[in-house]
């Protein structure tokens, strides 16, 4: 984990494609995805560039309501969020939260901590399954 709280993994396809799987995954295991913003679409339409940037908001209401029955304030950081993102240099990449900075950050009660620990170890196998 980094000190801002943020993982960050490469992907080797392009953000669409990316996300494109990444959506596709999170459906298939019935998490229900909110919405998709395209950034660099919001930018193209006041003329403004920004490198490929997609931002997919999911979640699940059986691994989100016992966060927020610790702490209700863990809501402004749910649903979750992964952010697909181009870089200078043409890399893309996908970032998201650490469950764990955001159970520490709502200061969520240790009785939490499985519940934590499995939905980072969801997000990560979902990240990884959509990168690679």
């Amino acid at each position: 984990m980094s000190e801002d709280g943020l993982i960050t993994i490469a992907s080797k396809f392009s953000v669409k494609e990316t996300l494109d799987r990444l959506e596709a995954k999170l459906r298939g295991r019935d998490i229900t995805v909110f919405s998709r913003i395209d950034h660099a679409s919001g930018a193209a339409s006041v003329a403004m560039p920004l490198r490929p940037t997609e931002l997919l908001i999911f979640g699940s209401p059986k691994a989100g309501t016992p966060l927020m029955q610790s702490n209700q304030t863990i809501g402004i950081d749910l649903p979750l969020k992964i952010l697909g993102w181009q870089d200078a240099g043409a890399k893309v990449w996908l970032t998201y939260n650490d469950p764990s900075w955001l159970a520490r950050r709502h200061r969520l009660d240790p009785g939490t901590d499985a519940s934590v620990n499995g939905l980072a170890a969801v997000l990560s196998s979902l990240a990884k399954a959509a990168a690679e």
